[in-house]
């Protein structure tokens, strides 16, 4: 078993025996993509009562580099609003890139996007949104985002 589906076997089973509240496990079934349930557990009215699905696609150099990360639409979930999360789901958020540590894990990266969301008041998409969905790589880790808005 390579060093990469060990790693991915603890994150796993770490989510399923302790998961953090709000996040969950949607589909899990091999080493290569993970489809994860997030909700924001606050008041904020931008999200309450909503559950979005996180996609993780990962590679053999997992965790050395960072998992693709994206929201994706299915039955009963949309992408979320943010200045930071594009139409098509990609996520501009420095721990997805630049910012990346091997030491983050699937549960720490749900749990910063979710904090994300929790801190956002705005209901926009980024201001480039169009342009950028028109053009967008169809990963987002081919995208080089310029992380210098952390205001939401």
């Amino acid at each position: 078993m390579p060093g990469y589906t060990k790693r991915l076997g603890r994150e796993l089973s770490d989510l399923k025996t302790n998961p953090a509240v709000g996040i969950s496990v949607f589909q899990a079934d091999d080493f290569r993509i993970w489809l994860i349930d997030i909700q924001v557990m606050d008041d904020n009215p931008l999200y309450v009562g909503k559950t979005f699905r996180l996609q993780f696609r990962f590679t053999p150099t997992y965790p050395i580099e960072a998992p693709e990360v994206q929201f994706i639409r299915s039955l009963g979930r949309e992408i979320p609003m943010h200045p930071h999360i594009y139409s098509n789901g990609h996520i501009c958020l420095d721990v997805l890139g630049s910012g990346w540590s091997p030491i983050q894990t699937v549960g720490s990266v749900s749990m910063s996007i979710q904090s994300m969301l929790a801190g956002n008041d705005r209901n926009e998409r980024p201001p480039d949104d169009a342009r950028y969905v028109a053009s967008a790589p169809i990963s987002p880790k081919q995208t080089r985002f310029v992380y210098h808005d952390d205001n939401v």
